[in-house]
């Protein structure tokens, strides 16, 4: 009887082994463990020209009408490193109190960057993910609505011997393309709003926010979050606006639902190849996810994952590049971007330290008609030893004729912005 449990014990341990060990194997190389920057190396050997003023710029998108490129960046080098809750960075509260973030317009040909004053927003504005949504009351290209993660610490005192808290929410912003300013709309918060990363949005009133942690702070069970990909506990959210009038307060005028639920370490958001084409990136797991948005008019708001490719490396905020000089299938460059970080396993201690090294990494992956996403053309684009960008975070192309483009790369904590030629 005795060794009949002991045998059932030896098969439940080799079991556990079987099932973790190859979950272990890909958080190693994913989180970079062993990956290496000899002295000398530089990664791609690309032409770099950092983009002055685009300080901590963690989000990048480009508006095809406009042919602009739109961010928020921190401004301010000091205050990312004392206060990032997307890092479990929650040391100085007073310090994002007082930053005095802001929304950035580029030009991509020109390389400059114009930051935009705010009317009707004297808040702090601590910056992350943000999206762009055409004003559909005017032609293409004549307006925007910006929608903005804001990382404001919590108003509530902490008590002594705690750990400060966020509470973060979301800024929704109106811009007339060639004016030098952004106006504030309103401000949306609400419960399910917990651990907000990236924004998508819809139109100017349907909004869909990751929250990329379960866990605050940064204790164990964060930590835990981030190695264990069994730790399926992020989601989601959509939010619903009654309408883009004035409100009291952030939460009033609005619904909140859960529209992906399950998803490990859920982490940027980006458009896809259609309307209804949502990526959704899984920072840790090293994973982007295409999947699909509930048909409008729908009861729901449900994302509906329909295929997933796997990197080598962290993936932040995935974007697509549609060809628009693609005449056929054969002479089609359009593919996907996916930026990271490619020693994510030292962010622990780097997250804090003006001087710290985050080497960086970017794929392109091109479809290939009747395969599955893992089965796609995926090359690295980019690669840096963190000598000429720090993280990134995103990454975005822009046509610069027949197979090439100029890539713009930027990250949470990079000085600058970076642009370079590439062939595609």
């Amino acid at each position: 009887m005795r060794s009949a449990v002991y045998s059932i014990i030896a098969a439940l341990f080799a079991y556990q082994l079987y099932t973790l060990v190859p979950l272990i194997q890909r958080a190693v190389t994913v989180l970079g463990v062993f990956r290496s920057y000899p002295e000398g190396y530089v990664g791609t050997t690309q032409q770099v020209t950092s983009i002055p003023d685009t300080t901590h710029c963690e989000d990048l998108h480009h508006h095809i009408p406009s042919g602009l490129l739109f961010t928020a960046c921190e401004d301010d080098a000091a205050t990312r490193f004392q206060w990032f809750p997307p890092v479990g960075n929650l040391e100085n509260p007073a310090v994002a109190a007082k930053s005095t973030g802001s929304i950035h317009v580029i030009d991509p040909k020109g390389l400059e960057s114009r930051r935009l004053k705010f009317e009707n927003f004297d808040n702090a504005f601590i910056t992350h993910g943000i999206d762009i949504v055409d004003d559909p009351e005017l032609p293409r290209g004549q307006a925007v609505y910006i929608f903005a993660v804001n990382h404001l610490p919590d108003p509530t005192p902490t008590p002594e011997g705690e750990e400060a808290k966020a509470r973060s929410q979301i800024e929704l912003f109106h811009h007339t393309i060639g004016t030098d300013s952004v106006r504030h709309i309103r401000s949306i918060w609400h419960p399910l709003i917990r651990t907000p990363n990236d924004v998508y949005g819809e139109s100017p009133t349907s909004v869909y926010v990751t929250n990329d942690h379960y866990y605050t702070g940064h204790g164990i069970m964060r930590m835990l979050e981030d190695v264990y990909y069994g730790a399926k506990w992020t989601d989601t959210v959509h939010i619903k606006l009654d309408s883009l009038s004035p409100v009291e307060t952030s939460d009033a005028g609005l619904t909140a639902t859960i529209a992906l639920s399950g998803v490990h370490n859920n982490n940027g958001l980006g458009h896809g190849r259609s309307e209804d084409e949502i990526l959704i990136g899984q920072a840790t797991s090293g994973t982007l996810h295409i999947a699909q948005l509930s048909p409008k008019g729908s009861s729901n708001y449900n994302i509906t994952i329909l295929d997933t490719l796997e990197v080598d490396s962290v993936v932040d905020n995935p974007s697509y590049f549609k060809d628009p000089l693609a005449t056929s299938q054969s002479d089609d460059r359009s593919g996907f971007l996916l930026p990271g970080i490619s020693k994510a396993v030292a962010l622990a201690q780097t997250s804090r330290d003006p001087a710290g090294k985050d080497p960086v990494i970017v794929f392109y992956t091109k479809p290939v008609p009747g395969k599955k996403a893992q089965e796609w053309d995926t090359r690295i684009i980019f690669e840096d030893n963190s000598s000429r960008i720090r993280t990134a975070s995103a990454a975005i192309l822009v046509s610069l004729g027949k197979d090439k483009a100029r890539l713009f790369v930027t990250g949470f904590v990079s000085a600058n912005i970076i642009a370079l030629d590439v062939d595609l």
